[in-house]
């Protein structure tokens, strides 16, 4: 298929919201002064570091209230991937003395299966656990995989291709019974669904801000009381001497108001109204030349990955260069393999090379979705 010519003026449809989101006006609004009329240094002990200090505190009090812990169980980071590290290689250098064992699944995002492969380079051992075809982890399957050399389990929220929740509270009932550290990476759930740690039970959870309409490059980690955790960066004092570096004041302050914003106005039911309707318009318009890729009911309310059978993802989207979307598949040597995590679910190659991921959000509209139906309609046809 040859790509559509794009003209001048392209009517732009948003629905990459899993990849980023844009950044709300509030939190722009609330982060902006901290570029330039509040610059201290918030280690300083004067005047220009006490409203830098405070406000610092203030974005914590937000994270923490939106995930039902408390302000000093919540460190800043640098992102997503950050916090997934810091995690999972600060449990391991505390904890390598008792044991050597990680479990995760084969569907977590890379910044977890990257330093999972790095630490098997270290001595970590790796057990990867198998998902269902809907992309779900049986909890049994992670319990068998337990041996007395386990010192963590690590298993995402939501995956950030399909959409698939994970039973993170059944888990982590098995990780306590066994008394094993238990990580969630939550940084695609943090704002679409309720994320309450303490409810859910764990003891280490991700956070990424540009999921949840901060900017990229500001995450947070909770880190429960009396955690076995190892500092990933070390220097001075900051974070309760769990990440050193002089704090990113500007942005801290973006995720602590996107995390307030979340608490407020939470918005799900409407984005999953509008991904049902667009799911209703796709299998009414393509009927069984597409799949549903995920879970159909324990899944993110804005996630919406569809396979168009027998067509290749990433030509459809060249096609449509009015539309923001992701495939999970990447192309060697001119061939299209479909993503580990629909390989991990056992999804034929014919069925996984057609996937799109579309993510809804905040401020997608059903005007929106009708011009997306729109433009597929008049390009993308299935022959008789």
């Amino acid at each position: 298929m040859a790509a559509v010519q794009q003209t001048a003026e392209l009517n732009k449809i948003y629905l990459d919201y899993n990849a980023s989101t844009p950044i709300a006006p509030e939190v722009l609004q609330e982060m902006q002064p901290y570029f330039q009329e509040f610059s201290g240094n918030p280690s300083s002990d004067h005047w220009a570091a006490h409203s830098v200090k405070e406000a610092i505190d203030l974005a914590r009090s937000r994270v923490a209230s939106l995930l039902g812990c408390y302000p000093d169980e919540v460190i800043f980071t640098s992102g997503g991937s950050e916090s997934n590290n810091h995690a999972l290689k600060g449990v391991y250098y505390a904890l390598r003395e008792r044991g050597n064992h990680i479990i995760t699944t084969m569907v977590e995002h890379p910044s977890v299966l990257n330093p999972c492969a790095f630490l098997e380079r270290v001595g970590a051992e790796v057990t990867y656990v198998k998902v269902d075809a809907r992309g779900r982890v049986s909890p049994d399957d992670i319990e068998q995989a337990i041996n007395d050399r386990t010192i963590l389990i690590s298993v995402m929220h939501a995956n950030n291709e399909v959409g698939t929740i994970q039973p993170i509270e059944e888990i982590s009932e098995i990780a306590k019974k066994h008394h094993i550290v238990f990580h969630t990476d939550a940084a695609q759930s943090v704002g679409k669904i309720p994320v309450k740690v303490y409810k859910l039970g764990v003891d280490l959870l991700s956070i990424a801000g540009h999921k949840l309409y901060a900017p990229k490059g500001i995450g947070a980690l909770f880190v429960r009381k009396k955690t076995p955790f190892e500092p990933y960066i070390h220097g001075g004092g900051q974070e309760f001497g769990m990440r050193a570096g002089t704090e990113n004041v500007p942005y801290i302050v973006a995720l602590g108001k996107a995390a307030e914003l979340a608490s407020q106005y939470p918005d799900s039911k409407k984005i999953r109204e509008l991904r049902d309707y667009f799911w209703e318009r796709l299998f009414s318009c393509y009927g069984n030349n597409i799949q549903l890729n995920g879970h159909p009911e324990n899944g993110l309310p804005n996630t919406l990955n569809v396979s168009f059978i027998g067509m290749d993802g990433s030509e459809i989207l060249k096609l449509l260069p009015e539309i923001a979307a992701s495939t999970g598949s990447a192309c060697h040597s001119g061939k299209t393999t479909i993503s580990p995590v629909l390989r991990a679910m056992k999804i034929s190659e014919r069925i996984g090379r057609g996937a799109i991921r579309f993510s809804l959000g905040r401020y997608t509209t059903k005007q929106e979705i009708d011009q997306a139906m729109a433009l597929l309609e008049e390009r993308i046809k299935f022959s008789d």
